[in-house]
Formats: C-alpha cells, sequence, structure tokens
C-alpha cells in the first residue's frame, strides 16, 4: 500500500471505530458529563495544616450532593446524632439558640451554580446561600478524583490541611 493509503486507511478506521455504538472512543464522556446526577456522602475528613485529622459531621455522616446539567448544585450534610429540640411540637421557633447553636454546627448546606475545568480536573462551585451567612457568594475549587461510581472531591484551603469529602453515585 502506498503511504498515503495507508493514512488515508488509518483515518478510516479510527472513524470507524469511532461511531460504532459499542466503541469506547465513542462513549467517551467529559468530567461534567460524569459528575451529573446524585451522590450520598461515604465520609468527610479534614486534615489541619498541623496534620490532625477531624471527622467534623462524625464517623457516618449522611449526606448528599446534587449537580444538575443545567449547572445548579446543591449540598445538605449532617450529623445523624445531631441532640432533638427539647420543644414538645416540632415548631422550630420554640428551640432555643443553644439548641440551635448545636443543631447548626453539625449540619451544612449550601446551594448554588457549579462548572468543571477538564484540563485540571476541578470541580468549581459557586454558593448563591449557605447555611454559614459569610459563605454566600463564595467560589471553592476541588480536585475531582472518579472511579466508577465513586466521586472524592479534595479542598485545599489558602491556611493548609485539606479536606477530603467521598461520594457514591446514588441509585
Amino acid at each position: 500500500m502506498k503511504p498515503l493509503g495507508v493514512l488515508t486507511f488509518s483515518a478510516m478506521m479510527a472513524l470507524g471505530l469511532a461511531v460504532l455504538p459499542g466503541s469506547t472512543v465513542a462513549q467517551q464522556k467529559t468530567l461534567k458529563e460524569q459528575l451529573v446526577g446524585a451522590w450520598s456522602l461515604v465520609s468527610n475528613e479534614t486534615t489541619t495544616p498541623d496534620g490532625t485529622k477531624q471527622q467534623p459531621f462524625g464517623t457516618n455522616p449522611k449526606g448528599i450532593l446534587i449537580l444538575d446539567a443545567g449547572g445548579q448544585s446543591a449540598v445538605v450534610i449532617g450529623m445523624p446524632d445531631r441532640p432533638k429540640f427539647k420543644a414538645t411540637s416540632n415548631f422550630r421557633a420554640e428551640a432555643t439558640a443553644e439548641e440551635w447553636a448545636a443543631a447548626a454546627r453539625g449540619f451544612a448546606a449550601n446551594f448554588g451554580t457549579w462548572s468543571v475545568d477538564e484540563a485540571n480536573k476541578t470541580l468549581i462551585r459557586k454558593y448563591t446561600t449557605a447555611l454559614i451567612p459569610n459563605n454566600d457568594g463564595l467560589e471553592t475549587k476541588a480536585s475531582v478524583s472518579l472511579t466508577g461510581d465513586e466521586l472524592k472531591l479534595t479542598v485545599t484551603p489558602a491556611a493548609g490541611g485539606k479536606n477530603e469529602t467521598v461520594y457514591r453515585r446514588a441509585k
């Protein structure tokens, strides 16, 4: 076969493989496409700048991360064993300031928008509103590690240390 013919043949074969329905090449998804969906919290661990490891939501935290295809996100994380309010009803206005403080310490929530830096495998979230009002408008960046149905997000704050949150794709 002539050199130009080999090149043409190779290009046609590559194109043919890419359009086959079962082809791995045809099934490649962007990181953003792979992240879309609901994710159940598995663990959350913070390492302080001095190397101390902490689990701010306990050893068995509960939570969800939702990343929709339109770029909206929501996160809710809670300690399952937070103290109950003493009020006899579920009316939140009856809770004391101390009860609210204890409840808030074991809870995190925010919603906003999200995007991905594909080249750096980074998830970028901008909070519209967060449980901690100081975080309203905050932009966070997390390194993404995605293996099958497990998603690990690692945030390294400017002050040092890191936070690793692991999710499993919700079924």
